[in-house]
């Protein structure tokens, strides 16, 4: 199964048991999020796209670590008027674990349940 899942306003494609790499989200490692904004699903039956979120679909992930990326080093420079600047800096970032992407039910009303109960009594 695969999906596309919106976080932090960017897009990442996403698969059961892989790991994917985010901005810093503000959990802690070993908590376990429900993704909601999902874009796109893809399973055995046919593909779904949302207009824009697809509505029925979570995507299940744990927070596996809190990371630094490398540093990048930005260094201004003008000739002839002895300018420079040197300056770094560290992106933060999430490591997810994606576990389980479900693709449930559409919520029924409250009035479809009791058609539905009234049916099956008249059934018996």
């Amino acid at each position: 199964m695969y999906a596309i899942v919106r976080i932090g306003g960017r897009q990442y494609p996403v698969e059961e048991g892989r790991y994917i790499v985010v901005e810093k989200l503000p959990y802690e490692v070993g908590e376990k999020i429900d993704l909601d904004e999902v874009l796109f699903v893809s399973d055995e039956k046919k593909p779904k796209v949302g207009k824009p979120l697809v509505s029925g679909v979570t995507v299940k992930a744990e927070i596996i670590s809190q990371f630094k990326g490398k540093k990048v080093v930005v260094f201004k420079y003008r000739p002839s008027s002895r300018y420079r600047k040197k300056q770094g800096h560290r992106q933060n970032y999430t490591k997810l674990m994606i576990n389980e992407i479900q693709v449930g039910k559409k919520k029924s009303s409250p009035k479809e349940e009791t058609e539905k109960v009234e049916e099956a009594e008249a059934s018996e």
